[in-house]
């Protein structure tokens, strides 16, 4: 038996669905998944029916944390396409960054006028991050914008080697600038769209395999794992036109250990990738102590049917993994 241990995991991009949608998700059960997959903290992101975009906003949910959390959690504000910077200075010190949706995404957060961007992130300033669902060219603007104002800026799901070749460039030239990666934009690649049909939806879309080898290949690039958590119920992505996103809270940790068992990458890239980097990043209080243990030559099956997220489903459905949490 090999055993080793972890100090307390975080995922730093998680959509817990409460509230207003929480036939899907809600804090405590998005928390219980996040305690079964080896988590000790999550960031939930702002694009709820009522987005968290206004301090009443996030009072509300700051209340159900209380009440309902199995695990840590914190928050990202929402900027906003009307222009919600009057907010910034009420919630600035309890939250752990700002979220500016530049793609489209779920929700109706997606932000695309100039000037309103430009506000949003010299009004924002250099304390905390600045968290972008920005792809391509707009991923591009995100780094010029931050350039201009001095902003952190974090590029959440980084999917396609063009994106990280620039990230790379800028980190390079001493930008503060930091990245994460989705387990499913690492194991699943667009020839698995065929096999999981509208269970594979999300956004950024599945890549081809030479965007995956290319993640793979400069992973010591990457800051953090992050799962982005989005549940939608069966019925939803079994629908005509079915949401973005999959559940992942329970998978990360044992797809990243199963990496490791692989020699793909170490135990160590696995503590900096889901302790070190995202506690840095977002200042997030989590024990550098063991707190889990793992016997790494014990398997399993994922199955849908021992999830805790009530969504009850996975893409990873039947994949064998290694690593099993020691009681």
């Amino acid at each position: 038996m090999k055993t080793v241990k972890l100090p307390g995991l975080i995922d730093p991009h998680v959509h817990l669905r409460d509230p207003g949608a929480t036939y899907k998700e809600d804090i405590e059960t998005g928390t219980k998944a996040a305690v079964a997959g080896g988590l000790s903290f999550v960031l939930d992101m702002p694009n709820n029916p009522e987005p968290t975009i206004r301090r009443s906003a996030l009072d509300k949910k700051t209340r159900l944390v209380r009440e309902k959390a199995m695990c840590g959690v914190g928050f990202i504000f929402g900027a906003s396409q009307d222009d919600n910077s009057a907010e910034f200075p009420k919630v600035q010190n309890l939250v752990y960054g700002l979220k500016v949706y530049m793609d489209s995404t779920t929700g109706s957060l997606l932000i695309e006028d100039s000037a309103v961007l430009e506000k949003i992130f010299e009004r924002w300033g250099s304390e905390k991050p600045i968290v972008v669902h920005a792809e391509g060219d707009t991923m591009n603007n995100a780094i010029d914008l931050a350039k201009k104002f001095h902003n952190k800026l974090h590029i959440a799901h980084v999917s396609q080697r063009s994106e990280l070749r620039r990230i790379i460039e800028e980190k390079e030239k001493g930008v503060p600038i930091t990245c994460e990666v989705t387990p499913h934009h690492l194991f699943l690649t667009d020839s698995d769209r065929d096999r999981l049909g509208h269970f594979g939806v999300m956004k950024p879309p599945l890549r081809p395999k030479r965007d995956v080898d290319f993640l793979w290949k400069h992973i010591g690039a990457i800051d953090c794992i992050a799962t982005d958590h989005a549940p939608h119920t069966r019925e939803e992505k079994l629908s005509d036109k079915p949401p973005y996103g999959v559940p992942g809270l329970e998978t990360s940790l044992p797809l990243m250990l199963t990496a490791v068992r692989e020699r793909r990458i170490t135990i160590e890239t696995v503590i900096r990738m889901m302790h070190t980097r995202p506690k840095e990043i977002f200042a997030i209080p989590v024990t550098d102590k063991p707190v889990l243990a793992i016997d790494l030559d014990k398997s399993y099956i994922i199955d849908n049917s021992n999830l805790k997220t009530k969504c009850g489903w996975s893409p990873f459905h039947g994949m064998r993994v290694w690593g099993r949490r020691e009681e």
